[in-house]
């Protein structure tokens, strides 16, 4: 077997020695096959280093190198799990395949079980070291057996292969790009990749339709041109003299849903599956805790780790002041469950000074207002715990959102009148109905007689959409959109809507949202801000099996008397008191419209300021009315005035005022 070659050695020395062990982190990569003879030049390890310390915040308690002949890998370590062994990056026997990893397996001792019987031979009780057998005895197909959330890079120095890949529902992040020199570069984060000279250089504009319309870019672009997310549930295999790596997938959500399961049987099978779910992600080293709002999901996943400890659980809720405050409802639930609860009140801070804030922790435009919020709770949580269980996922793998409710209705209404009529009759009554925007909801008719003249696919793209077109290509320059041209944000849904069971529209909606709003906005948010703290968090209810078995259940098992996650809440009702039950939904931030309004002088400051301007990207007049209409009252702008200030804060990051022309258009 093959011992790693001299420059390895005089780089690392021996890495199980210099290394610790690590779990959730970050970790980096700088691979030279690509296409060229530069196999034997050496790493510069200078950049490897520059991109591992840009990370430092996902791992602040080391850091670890492997370093060979055009191959660099990098990692920074949140110790959680195996405090005492599992080195990373860490090698097999021979060490003639290397990992570095970033996440949880949680069936990682049935899979090692399972390895040892085949032979294979563990100096570690690390989920790692699993991963690295796993390929010797399975090769990819360790990809599906892995139940947990992973990023992962694998150099396999036999076969001269580099692996690189991501969990199925995409809550650990990847990023790569092919640098100008032609060397492949991957990160955990943005940053990581902006340390690499001529990467990071143009906008891509595409990316920039997606994030105005959907508040965040969905995989796998991201806001540079040249520099991808890898998506959820794919994988690169790059080897030798290779060109650009191209990802395939490894698993996805089935079309159909099948699961025809009697109520009963469904609720108890649940709360089984529910109760191993929040057991499996117990298991630390470290204090773990868990987030707690006045909602289903996080009530749920507290009341069950609750139970399955004999000290109380550390529970963490931020506050809003006025009706948005859930404080009480939280504290009711944490008494209930016994846990001790620890509240803070959300501190205001000013819009831009949030919206600044934005670029740097996500690395690209953001619109997410309830970031601001998350990353506070997840500051007071890491005053207490090293770990966090959460209750996303919970609307989409058991249909919770209010959208999921009107595609109910609309579909409704669209079985009564047929396609061509409904065009014809509502889509011409909307095109004539007022837009008013400041009427009680009940007259706001426009975009609901719109969405219900268009087929379910269509309609269900639109209530996704932060800014409709018209809007959002009002506030671009004429360049910005000869840019984008006939680039369609709804493609991707349309043709998920396509592949999907046409007798559940329910169904087909949850599958769009499980490949593109879950990772590239729910889980983005929970990754980001909990690693900008050094806090890893857990999602029981993204559990595989349970979001698989949830999404395939009967629709009437998701929504009952116009009410979502029907088995979700049976199955917890014994568990919480009456009253989280019958509270309404709310979601997890302030009104924007006021907060915005209170700051009008110095938003408008920002968005008609020398940054905006100068970078080419947008109509100078359209803005101006935009903020007027809004400081008026005339109109409601919040979210696309948001959007731009976050925007604004990501332009102001990139670089100075002189470059953003170059920046955008070079």
């Amino acid at each position: 077997m093959q011992e790693p070659n001299g420059l390895a050695r005089a780089i690392c020395g021996d890495f199980h020695q210099w290394a610790e062990t690590w779990a959730m982190c970050g970790l980096v990569g700088i691979y030279h096959r690509l296409n060229r003879g530069i196999a034997e030049d050496p790493v510069d390890q200078s950049l490897l280093r520059r991109m591992t310390n840009a990370i430092a915040h996902r791992g602040p308690d080391g850091e670890g190198f492997y370093v060979e002949a055009g191959v660099g890998l990098g990692f920074r370590r949140l110790a959680i799990i195996d405090l005492a062994g599992g080195d990373q990056p860490m090698g097999n026997e021979d060490n003639s395949v290397i990992l570095v990893f970033n996440g949880e397996i949680y069936n990682f001792q049935r899979l090692q079980n399972s390895l040892i019987k085949a032979g294979h031979r563990f100096k570690t009780s690390s989920d790692s070291e699993v991963i690295l057998h796993g390929w010797e005895e399975w090769g990819l197909g360790i990809l599906e057996k892995l139940s947990g959330m992973f990023a992962l890079a694998l150099w396999d120095r036999h076969k001269r292969t580099l692996l690189l890949a991501r969990d199925r529902l995409g809550k650990k992040p990847l990023y790569y790009g092919v640098a100008p020199d032609r060397r492949l570069v991957f990160g955990s984060e943005l940053s990581a990749l902006a340390e690499v000279p001529g990467l990071l250089d143009k906008v891509n504009f595409h990316a920039v339709e997606d994030y105005f319309t959907f508040g965040y870019i969905p995989d796998p672009l991201t806001i540079y041109q040249g520099v991808y997310k890898l998506p959820a549930a794919h994988y690169i295999l790059v080897r030798d003299g290779a060109s650009f790596p191209v990802p395939l997938r490894y698993w996805d959500v089935p079309a159909g849903g099948t699961d025809a399961m009697d109520a009963p049987d469904a609720v108890n099978l649940l709360r089984l599956k529910l109760t191993n779910a929040v057991a499996s992600r117990l298991v630390a080293d470290v204090p773990v805790g868990a987030f707690l709002s006045g909602g289903v999901d996080s009530a749920t996943v507290v009341a069950l780790a609750a139970s399955q400890r004999r000290d109380p659980l550390q529970c963490f809720t931020i506050g809003f002041p006025g009706r948005y405050d859930e404080r009480e409802a939280a504290l009711e639930i944490a008494t209930h469950c016994k846990a001790a609860h620890h509240t803070e009140v959300a501190t205001e801070e000013g819009i831009l000074a949030a919206a600044s804030a934005q670029a740097r922790v996500f690395g690209e435009p953001f619109g997410d207002m309830s970031a601001v919020p998350t990353l506070a709770l997840a500051k007071l949580a890491r005053r207490h715990v090293t770990v966090a269980l959460s209750g996303d996922g919970g609307d989409e793998v058991f249909a919770g959102y209010r959208r999921y409710r009107w595609l109910q209705i609309a579909e409704a209404v669209r079985r009564v009148f047929p396609g061509r009529m409904r065009r014809q009759l509502l889509g011409s009554f909307a095109r004539l109905y007022p837009k008013l925007d400041r009427a009680p909801r009940w007259l706001r008719a426009k975009n609901t007689l719109t969405e219900i003249s268009l087929d379910a696919a269509h309609g269900y793209y639109r209530t996704l959409c932060k800014t409709d077109e018209q809007r959002r290509h009002g506030l671009f320059s004429p360049r910005l959109q000869a840019e984008i041209g006939d680039y369609a944000p709804a493609d991707q849904m349309l043709r998920i809507f396509q592949e999907s069971d046409d007798a559940d529209p329910l169904y087909a909606a949850q599958r769009v949202d499980f490949a593109t709003y879950l990772p590239g906005d729910i889980l983005v948010k929970a990754d980001r801000t909990s690693m900008a703290v050094g806090l890893e968090v857990r999602c029981p209810l993204l559990d595989n099996d349970i979001a698989s078995w949830g999404l395939a259940l009967s629709p009437g098992l998701k929504y009952k008397q116009g009410i979502g996650k029907h088995v979700l809440r049976a199955a917890a009702a014994p568990m919480l008191p009456p009253s989280v039950f019958s509270r309404p939904k709310q979601g997890f931030a302030v009104p924007l419209g006021v907060r915005i309004r209170r700051d009008m002088a110095a938003v408008s400051k920002v968005l008609l300021g020398p940054i905006m301007m100068d970078s080419g990207l947008f109509n100078e007049a359209a803005l101006a009315r935009m903020v007027e209409e809004h400081a008026r009252g005339t109109f409601d702008h919040a979210q696309p005035i948001w959007q731009l200030l976050v925007f604004e804060g990501f332009l102001r990051r990139m670089g100075c005022q002189e470059k953003l022309s170059a920046i955008a258009y070079g």
